[in-house]
């Protein structure tokens, strides 16, 4: 009995090994018997040394024989016994510590609903029973409900409407279990005025006053001679320009649709117009003599009078405007006045490929032109909700839809938003009852005063942008969805077009047809690919945030939708340009963007081609290397031999090489680490935001993206800057061209370098 106390003392009194969940082997069982033979080990050690021990007693104590025996008998009983229950005891206690052991392995290696937080593997859902279950949720049943509860006549940014509507969307997003809530902004915005009015008189005639207006318009009065413009573009400006024409202190003339309000103004007041009208020619426009047009022509987004600013109410803004605010007049008129003006217009035949009344007009044209619009400030809200990711929480994919409109804007704003609560009701019941567990969050947001300029999403932006530039992983823009049904367009970073291939692949439109095939000429869907307009919500996210962001629209052929910027843009009139398939087209809408949103949020890279932006940086380095070269040929003193392009080459070559090791550095990783899934995604996210020029102020130029976005320090900029050198104009300039090849070239290396990740790992030779 001293000899089995000696060794089980031994056994619980031995130094304990310790083990930790990350030093435990995939083989529990080989881990097990390693520590039973060390115990073994220990034991037999001990208990020979007992024996020992005991042997050199006996020799000391000898007895008689036969008593010898007989107390030898008794003690090997005893000692028989003694084993027998020490067996025993070491076996019950190696089972229990082995049985405990198992134990502690499984609770330190993760379980299955522990995987995605520590490794960042998906036991969660197949891509395609997400993909089904979204199908079976998003229908037009509950569709045609949300649009009909969600239709409002009037719902102006910061009206009671407004209010009213945005309250019912945070209702809903309550109603799903999503975390809500609202941002509170003071917005300055112009409006006609309440007892004034704006007013034309062309000639010797009647004055009219048009009761539509543009928001952001200079004010006062303006006097000269009409100039028919075509659309007010620049191509159609540099036509007058080559027939030496004369357009300072002109009045334009110009039709709606192509471009911008704001575009359009700001291209007449490159030429030293005096004034622009904008009117809806019946060919692109069949809304009436006497429609009115409503609209803006700030050349940015948000409130233009805290620009880089957010607009809440607490915060103290330095007097200072947005660079983007014209210094013209701009004013709509109808149909009717515009038709009628241009049938008085005198002058010069207009150029061929212009289809309107005939005459450009000339001196004797004098046309008067009074604009007494009105700065108000408006309180606006946007609303969000989230549903939260299981993994990376904090990287969110962003959906969002204007809730404003000038009228009913059913289709401006009423479908956008209903496809945005219909997609969180569905998202919601795929993660509450069907065991969806999205890696990350996303957030749907409500926005108000939509039709001023995405002030509500800009100032979000504005107010949250060092956040939202590192963790918002890409923006949906749901505006203006639907208008027609004749096509489908889609405009998006570079980064995000082999997802919206797969995704155009997959959504189906008809029996056994993908919108790919039913839309894409030769299943190709680079027909389908537009730019992204300067007048959509998702170009702040990208241009001046440099967030990813796709906006899409299904479509009727090559015209615009007419009934935008009027209060007829009813449900009757957009059911009258589909084929009464609005609730239809709404689902296929909105599955697009939920397949496009759920696959950011599901998979564990994020589906980002960084090499689709390899062809536009080269295709603009070609241009500008062969323009330098032309201007050292025609202007050298302009521009020195020692001034090369290669350096932009390399820049180009270096973004080309690096994300090249990105792409490898992909497939030769651990893609069910967690950290390392992380670490690329951070990695691939700061592509768009490293294009932002760091050279050029968001107050001046806040559009910073060198490549899609506007202003004097875009690669587009530079090329038009060597268009002038080339001719030696008046406003060209060879050292401050210089100075602004300098920034974009090290804008392109250091979005090269970003790639890298590491700092060790940077490359700063080219």
């Amino acid at each position: 009995m001293d000899q089995a106390r000696s060794a089980i003392s031994q056994i619980f009194n031995s130094e304990p090994h310790s083990y930790t969940r990350f030093d435990l082997p995939d083989n529990m069982e080989g881990d097990t018997s390693q520590v039973e033979m060390i115990q073994s080990s220990d034991m037999n050690e001990e208990v020979g040394e007992n024996g020992d021990e005991d042997h050199l007693s006996h020799k000391s104590n000898r007895k008689p024989h036969v008593a010898q025996n007989f107390e030898c008998t008794t003690k090997n009983l005893c000692f028989m016994a003694a084993t027998i229950v020490f067996t025993f005891v070491i076996g019950y206690l190696t089972g229990y510590l082995v049985h405990k052991n198992k134990d502690l392995n499984c609770s330190c290696a993760p379980s299955e609903d522990d995987v995605t937080h520590e490794t960042g593997a998906v036991p969660f859902m197949d891509w395609d029973d997400v993909k089904k279950l979204l199908g079976d949720k998003l229908n037009t049943s509950n569709l045609e409900i949300a649009l009909s509860q969600l239709s409002s006549s009037n719902h102006r940014a910061g009206s009671p409407g407004d209010e009213d509507l945005g309250n019912k969307v945070l209702k809903k997003f309550k109603e799903y279990g999503m975390k809500t809530w609202t941002d509170e902004y003071f917005v300055k915005v112009q409006d006609l005025p309440a007892s004034g009015y704006n007013r034309i008189v062309f000639k010797n005639g009647p004055e009219e006053r048009p009761t539509g207006f543009l928001s952001y318009s200079a004010i006062g009065t303006a006097r000269g001679a009409v100039l028919y413009a075509h659309y007010g573009q620049e191509e159609d400006l540099k036509q007058l320009k080559d027939m030496n024409i004369d357009m300072n202190g002109r009045v334009m003339l110009v039709r709606a649709g192509k471009i911008s309000f704001a575009e359009k103004v700001a291209n007449a007041a490159k030429v030293n117009a005096s004034a622009v009208l904008i009117y809806p020619d019946p060919i692109d426009y069949p809304i009436g003599n006497d429609t009115s047009l409503f609209g803006h022509v700030h050349m940015g987004s948000g409130d233009p009078y805290t620009p880089g600013f957010p607009s809440f109410n607490y915060t103290q803004f330095p007097p200072v405007q947005s660079s983007g605010l014209p210094n013209i007049l701009a004013q709509t008129i109808t149909t009717g006045m515009g038709t009628k003006i241009l049938r008085q217009l005198g002058g010069r035949a207009q150029p061929d490929g212009w289809e309107s009344i005939n005459r450009l007009g000339n001196k004797s044209d004098v046309i008067t032109v009074e604009v007494n619009n009105v700065l108000t400030e408006k309180r606006i809200n946007n609303v969000f909700g989230v549903i939260k990711g299981f993994v990376d929480a904090d990287r969110y994919v962003v959906i969002g839809a204007q809730r404003d409109a000038w009228g009913p804007g059913f289709a401006a704003s009423t479908v956008g938003t209903s496809v945005l609560v219909e997609l969180a009701r569905s998202i919601s019941e795929m993660v509450e009852n069907d065991g969806f567990k999205p890696r990350r969050s996303i957030v749907f947001a409500s926005w108000s005063a939509g039709e001023y300029g995405s002030v509500g999403a800009t100032e979000w932006l504005e107010g949250y942008l060092s956040s939202l530039s590192m963790k918002a992983v890409t923006y949906i823009n749901l505006d203006s969805i639907v208008t027609g049904q004749d096509g489908f367009k889609v405009a998006a970073s570079p980064l995000l077009h082999s997802l919206i291939q797969n995704t155009l692949k997959e959504v189906n439109y008809g029996k056994n047809q993908s919108l790919l095939s039913q839309f894409g000429k030769n299943n190709s869907e680079s027909t389908i690919l537009e730019p992204l307009r300067m007048d959509s919500a998702a170009y702040p996210f990208l241009a001046f945030s440099g967030i990813p962001s796709v906006a899409f629209r299904f479509h009727s052929g090559s015209s615009d939708y007419p009934y935008f910027g009027t209060t007829l843009d009813t449900q009757q009139n957009l059911n009258s340009v589909t084929a009464s398939q609005v609730p239809q087209l709404a689902v296929k809408a909105g599955q697009f963007a939920g397949h496009i949103a759920l696959r950011l949020v599901h998979d564990h890279l994020l589906q980002m081609d960084l090499k689709k932006y390899n062809q536009l940086i080269r295709s603009h380095v070609v241009q500008i290397n062969m323009r330098v070269k032309n201007v050292q040929r025609l202007q050298p003193q302009l521009l020195p031999k020692t001034l090369t392009g290669q350096w932009l080459v390399m820049a180009s070559g270096s973004y080309n090489r690096l994300s090249s090791i990105l792409t490898a550095d992909i497939q030769n990783s651990d893609l069910e680490n967690m950290e390392t899934c992380r670490m690329i995604n951070d990695r691939v996210m700061t592509v768009e935001r490293n294009f932002l020029s760091p050279y050029v102020s968001p107050i001046d130029s806040p559009f910073r993206h060198i490549l899609l976005g506007s202003g004097p320090h875009t690669l587009k900029a530079l090329s038009s800057d060597l268009d002038a050198l080339k001719t030696a104009s008046p406003e060209a300039d060879a050292e401050l061209f210089r100075n602004k090849l300098a920034q974009v070239t090290w804008t392109i290396h250091a979005c090269a370098n970003s790639l890298a990740g590491d700092i060790w790992s940077l490359d700063n030779e080219f």
